[in-house]
């Protein structure tokens, strides 16, 4: 049982880790690119 109880937590921790790199990534590259198009929006409204 215990070995049982070891590998679930393995999973979720290995679970837990891609998800914080998965949302890291996002916050990465969205938001410059996010900003990005405010900034284009900006221009196209004040020309």
């Amino acid at each position: 049982m215990k070995s049982f109880i070891d590998d679930f937590a393995g999973a979720i921790h290995d679970i837990l880790y891609y998800v914080a790199y998965f949302i890291a990534g996002l916050i990465i590259v969205g938001v410059p690119l996010y900003l990005i198009a405010l900034l284009f929006k900006w221009i196209s409204t004040t020309l």
